[in-house]
């Protein structure tokens, strides 16, 4: 990747940075005036406690403005029933910062059922009710409300994955760009630290908010195409028309410049090369809102031309109309370098929530205050994750040394620190410094996935640099165990048996998570995940060096329920699957349809949108009615005598009622025990494993 974006930290500071960083920043008057400040020049409005710790974006965000030299005050969970609470710190003198939090606001308050969850992660003690659905359009408009002519600019996950027209499960429709429903000025995607610095220089030159067009990871209102540009329509891209099988589905060109041989039945799609400087000045025209609106096919196909210009090498602009307003959405931001990683982490966080809670439990902090993140952004491409859209598939590391100065001030100035690291990760695991080992390659290339449907021979897989970090962490004085709790690829861990030793060896606390999803074809297709052939590989790994290491440790596995493609065999079969190996599990998670997702966009079309989707595609499965996503769930947790009888009559229907008995090759037994509901004590050769949502991926920051 070629960076020729400036530096975050190279920008003249603004004159206030002359007060120097806050210990923690205001969120009341009060704290302002000890700062000697009359005003923020910044307000950011947040759904989550403030928590003064580099996995939350609020305070990440914050921070970075306040290194540029910006007063930057927070109002955490504000009432949202008037607009007073959001006139606590005055009017800014640039412009309000609106997001919903680490969560989007709508994942925090429902189950994938959508009941109401009775409890909240980011809020002081769990409490539930404290933001509002859809955070991000109520406090925007309280924030106009308060203060009219303020800009207001949006962004964290909850704005990014509503960028343009979306399904929406909750209400089970096609809404609008959030930036129309919140009548914001201007939305930002992605972590967003290298828009907001730019935003907020400019703000404070004296440049107008509507004339901020053209920033990368932005979206905005323009009244027509500008000058210079040429537009193409996205069906010259993805016509929804005849069939035909792709390997790399949004490959509108070769995804290497390098032509390896073909496999067998692989296809490429051969194209005209676009000029570099015509390409940077080409907008793709998405079908209209009101019509993908009403047209589950038309929405199919704008999903899959937005998702095919999220490289940052060769994104295109978007712009899609929404009635007589015309939304543009900026290719994606260029990803920080390791310098900048660097200090956005080194900044002089507290890494505590804000005194203004006194000894109130936060449990997203609780579960993340002793965690360190390593690196961001996936290429993993899993049709059912967000976070290829929101943080991007190339990976943004950290250096080794500054990990390391985030282990020390933890191991120094924790209050409760024990010498017990709780993960070294990110959004996964082991993605630390892997990257295509060709920079033009790599800003070539359109596929998905780098390691779907295999790992890409381009792919630089080496994970000795991380058993490195390993090594030297473990060594700090003070440090007496560093766990690895991120979500492990065990598809690439395999790929460096060292790796595997290594974390087997020093950093399991006797449970490994992973997340296999399913064991069926069918499924895994569509989520586009590795079949079990890498999990058995992994697991013979695991347990070979978990008995030289002389351990008893246990692979903990994590499967969806009810996934687009899923059909009540797929289930029946994982169900068996688990049985056969002694797995229970305790809680479950059934698939949610988040905005933007590919899978998504399957759940809402009920076709296969990582081919080319035309009106006469085969439909697929899609459990979603409440009874078979019951269902599928119930197959998970075979062994809970609450299940057995919608299990009992699904076998039957199924023509399965050989599994229904009292033997060990039976599913469920043919009695229904008169308990207070306790499941029956059950003979199992590993131990229980949880797969229960909780939002909370630690050091996983989703602003």
């Amino acid at each position: 990747m070629i960076h020729n974006a400036p530096n975050i930290f190279g920008y003249k500071k603004n004159w206030a940075h002359r007060f120097g960083p806050a210990p923690e920043l205001p969120m009341s008057l009060a704290e302002m005036q000890q700062q000697g400040w009359d005003a923020c020049d910044i307000i950011l409005v947040t759904g989550d406690a403030y928590v003064d710790h580099p996995s939350f974006g609020m305070a990440v965000i914050g921070r970075v403005l306040e290194a540029q030299g910006f007063r930057v005050g927070i109002i955490s969970q504000p009432d949202w029933h008037s607009a007073e609470d959001f006139r606590r710190l005055g009017q800014p003198k640039l412009f309000f910062g609106v997001t919903g939090g680490n969560m989007d606001s709508m994942v925090n308050r429902y189950t994938s059922d959508k009941k109401i969850r009775s409890n909240d992660a980011y809020t002081a003690d769990g409490a539930a009710g404290k933001r509002p659905d859809r955070a991000v359009n109520v406090y925007a408009h309280r924030c106009r409300e308060a203060y009219k002519n303020v800009p207001i600019v949006i962004g964290g996950i909850e704005a990014s994955l509503r960028r343009i027209a979306h399904y929406d499960y909750w209400s089970d429709k096609v809404r609008k760009s959030i930036i129309l429903d919140s009548k914001a000025d201007l939305l930002v995607y992605g972590n967003a630290e290298r828009q907001v610095v730019e935003i907020a220089h400019r703000l404070s030159k004296g440049e107008n908010i509507a004339d901020l067009k053209g920033i990368r990871g932005t979206v905005h209102f323009v009244k027509q195409v500008p000058l210079g540009w040429m537009e193409k329509d996205s069906t010259d891209i993805d016509k929804p028309g005849a069939v035909i099988s792709h390997v790399n589905p949004y490959q509108e060109q070769p995804a290497c410049e390098d032509k390896p041989a073909l496999a067998e039945n692989e296809q490429v799609i051969q194209f005209k090369p676009i000029a570099n400087k015509q390409r940077m000045q080409t907008v793709i025209r998405l079908p209209d809102y009101e019509l993908v609106k009403d047209d589950p096919i038309l929405y199919a196909h704008a999903s899959r031309v937005m998702h095919g210009e999220t490289n940052p090498g060769n994104a295109r602009a978007l712009i899609q109309r929404h009635g007589n307003r015309e939304v543009w959405i900026n290719p994606p931001p260029l990803p920080l370098t390791t310098p900048e990683m660097d200090g956005v982490f080194d900044l002089p966080y507290s890494r505590l929530p804000h005194t203004h809670y006194g000894k109130a439990n936060i449990p997203a902090f609780e579960m993340i205050q002793h965690s360190v993140l390593i690196m961001r952004g996936c290429f993993g491409g899993c049709s059912f994750c967000s976070i290829t859209e929101h943080e991007g598939r190339i990976i943004q590391n950290r250096s080794e040394d500054s990990i390391i100065r985030e282990i020390e001030a933890i191991r120094d100035t924790s209050p409760n620190f024990t010498g017990n690291i709780s993960d070294l990760g990110g959004p996964t695991a082991n993605m630390w410094r892997l990257a295509c080992k060709d920079p033009a390659i790599e800003a070539s290339c359109r596929k998905p996935s780098c390691v779907y449907p295999g790992i890409c021979h381009n792919l630089n897989t080496d994970q000795t640099p991380l058993v490195k970090l390993y090594r030297r962490a473990r060594k700090l004085p003070g440090i007496k165990k560093i766990f690895i709790a991120s979500g492990l690829r065990y598809d690439i861990a395999v790929e460096t048996p060292e790796y595997v030793k290594e974390l087997v060896t020093h950093h399991v606390g006797g449970y490994l998570k992973i997340a296999p999803e399913h064991t069926e074809q069918g499924p895994l297709s569509k989520m586009m995940k590795p079949g079990m052939g890498s999990y058995d590989r992994f697991k013979q790994m695991f347990d070979k060096y978990s008995k030289e290491a002389g351990k008893e440790q246990y692979l903990i596995p994590y499967f969806i329920a009810a996934h687009p493609g899923t059909e009540d065999k797929d289930m029946l079969n994982l169900a068996l699957w688990l049985k056969r190996n002694g797995f229970r599990a305790d809680q479950v998670q059934a698939f949610l349809p988040s905005p933007m997702s590919i899978a998504t966009a399957m759940y809402h079309s009920g076709k296969d949108t990582l081919n080319k989707v035309a009106r006469n595609s085969p439909d697929i499965a899609i459990p979603k009615s409440i009874k078979q996503r019951r269902l599928h769930k119930a197959f998970l947790r075979y062994h809970d005598p609450k299940n057995w009888p919608l299990l009992r009559e699904a076998l039957k229907d199924m023509g399965r009622a050989d599994l229904i008995g009292n033997g060990k090759q039976h599913l469920v037994p043919s009695f229904q025990p008169k308990t207070d509901g306790q499941p029956i004590k059950m003979q199992t050769k590993t131990m229980p494993f949880k797969t229960k949502y909780t939002g909370i991926n630690k050091n996983r920051s989703t602003r």
